[in-house]
C-alpha cells in the first residue's frame, strides 16, 4: 500500500525551516510496511491545498496530513480537505469545552477564535490530542483513508504512536520493508552508475537510489516482501552482486559515516592518530571527534594556514616550500611526518590545497589538493583536482584524507 504525506504550512516553504514531521511519518508508515511514494509541502493556500488533497487522495490508500489545525485564518487544513472530499465542517461542543478547559487551567481565557478547532469533518473519527489544543481527525473514504495530525512534532509524533500506527497496520498488508545502504568512497557517481546499473536495472524490486555529496556516494537498496527474511534474503541477492564489483571501494555497509568507520579501525588496532590541515581548517579534526568516544584514538591536530606555522609547528624545510609550493606532495608528506612525530601518534593525515576563489601568484590551481598519511610503513600521498566550490573542495578533501587513511588501515605495513 502507498502514502502520500502532505506538510501543511507557509513558514516551512522558508530558508529556516525544516519539515521533520515527514521523515518521522516515513519512518513509522516503512514500519509496518507502507511506501510512501509522494511527499508535499503546502502554504497556507485553501485552494492549493484542496487540489494537493484531492489528487492524493484518488491515488493513495492512506493520505497524512500535517499541521494547519491551530485558530487562527491561515490554519487552512479543516477547510480545504472538507472541499476536497465534499464533506461538512461540524461543530463539536465537546471539543470546545476540553479546549477551553485547557486554557482555564493556566489561568487563561480562550480565545474566540479557539473555536475553529472544534470542526470536526463530517463522517471523521476525532483523534484526541493530550499534548496540545488541536484535536486530529481520522477519515474513511472509498479506498483512502485521510489522517489529519497537527503540526508541533511532539504532538504529531504522540497522537500517530497512539491513535494511528495500530489502525494503519491493521488495514495494511503484511509487508516486510528492509533497507541496505552501501557507502562508497574514491569515484564518481557517474563512474559508479555506470558499474553498477547493469545488475540493478533487472530489478524493480528492490527499488535502488544513487545518492552523491563531496566524495560520498551511497547506493540505497529498498526491498519489500511478505517477511523480513524474504527482503532480507533479496538484498543479499542483489546487493551481493553490487558488492562485488564496488569491491574495498565501498567502506559502509549499515549506514556509518566514514570518520565513524576509520575510528573503528582505528580503536581495534589500538593505533592513534593527529592530522596537520591547511586548506580545510580544522574541518577534518572537527569531524573525526563527532564521533563519540574519538577521543580513544585521536590526539590532536594543527592548522597551519601560513607557511610561517608550516615551518615551526611541523618543521616543514623552507626549501621544500620554496621549491616545491605550499601545495605540492613533498609538502603534504612533510606535514603529515612532521605532525606524526611532534604527537607521537601511530598516524598522521595531512591536508594542504587551494579551495579558491583565488591563487596567490604562481600558487597551485583553484581545486588542487594533496593528501598524505605518515606511520611507520612511511608515507602515501593521493593528489586531486576538484572542479568545485570553495565549500565543496573542503568536504571533498576531509572525505579523501579519511579514505587514504582507512585503506591503509586495511592493509597495514
Amino acid at each position: 500500500m502507498n502514502a502520500e504525506i502532505i506538510a501543511v504550512g507557509s513558514e516551512l516553504l522558508t530558508a529556516d525551516r525544516v519539515d521533520t514531521n515527514s521523515l518521522f511519518l516515513t519512518e513509522e508508515l516503512n514500519k509496518i510496511g507502507v511506501e510512501v511514494t509522494t511527499k508535499y509541502v503546502v502554504g497556507d493556500d485553501r485552494e492549493r491545498l484542496t487540489d494537493t488533497v484531492r489528487r492524493a487522495v484518488d491515488r493513495s490508500e492512506f493520505v497524512i496530513l500535517s499541521g494547519g489545525l491551530g485558530p487562527t485564518e491561515d490554519d487552512v487544513t479543516r477547510d480545504a480537505v472538507a472541499a476536497a472530499l465534499d464533506r461538512r465542517l461540524i461543530f463539536h461542543q465537546p471539543i470546545c469545552d476540553a479546549i477551553e478547559q485547557r486554557f482555564r487551567t493556566m489561568k487563561w481565557k480562550m480565545p474566540e477564535i479557539n473555536r475553529r478547532q472544534a470542526f470536526i469533518l463530517e463522517g471523521a473519527e476525532i483523534l484526541p490530542n493530550d499534548r496540545g489544543t488541536a484535536p486530529g481527525q481520522w477519515l474513511d473514504i472509498r479506498h483512502c483513508s485521510v489522517m489529519l495530525l497537527p503540526g508541533p512534532p511532539h504532538e504529531l509524533k504522540f497522537m500517530f504512536q497512539k491513535h494511528c500506527a495500530a489502525r494503519v497496520a491493521r488495514r495494511a498488508p503484511k509487508l516486510a520493508i528492509e533497507t541496505l545502504v552501501l557507502r562508497v568512497a574514491g569515484m564518481s557517481e557517474s563512474a559508479l552508475d555506470e558499474l553498477i546499473s547493469p545488475v540493478y536495472k533487472k530489478h524493480t524490486n528492490p527499488v535502488t537510489t544513487v545518492l552523491a555529496h563531496a566524495g560520498d556516494i551511497q547506493v540505497h537498496l529498498r526491498a519489500r516482501c511478505a517477511t523480513a527474511a524474504q527482503s532480507l534474503a533479496l538484498l543479499a541477492e542483489v546487493g551481493g552482486q553490487i558488492e562485488l564489483l564496488l569491491g574495498d571501494r565501498i567502506y559502509s555497509r549499515n549506514g556509518d559515516a566514514l570518520e565513524v568507520v576509520v575510528g573503528t579501525l582505528l580503536r581495534k588496532q589500538k593505533a592513534t592518530l593527529a592530522v596537520a590541515e591547511s586548506v580545510t581548517g580544522g574541518g577534518l579534526a572537527e569531524r573525526i571527534t563527532t564521533v563519540a568516544g574519538s577521543s580513544d584514538y585521536f590526539l590532536g591536530g594543527f592548522v597551519t594556514y601560513s607557511r610561517k606555522l608550516k615551518m615551526s609547528l611541523l618543521g616543514v624545510l623552507p626549501d621544500t616550500l620554496e621549491k616545491c609550493g605550499a601545495v605540492s606532495k613533498e609538502t603534504a608528506e612533510a606535514m603529515a611526518t612532521g605532525a606524526r612525530n611532534r604527537t607521537g601518534a601511530t598516524h598522521a593525515l595531512a591536508i594542504t590545497g587551494n579551495a579558491g576563489p583565488s591563487t596567490d601568484g604562481d600558487e597551485a590551481p583553484v581545486g588542487m589538493v594533496y593528501v598524505a598519511v605518515a606511520d611507520a610503513a612511511g608515507t602515501a600521498t593521493v593528489h586531486r583536482q576538484f572542479n568545485a566550490d570553495r565549500e565543496r573542495v573542503r568536504q571533498f578533501s576531509g572525505q579523501m584524507a579519511l579514505d587514504l587513511l582507512r585503506r591503509r588501515l586495511l592493509t597495514p605495513g
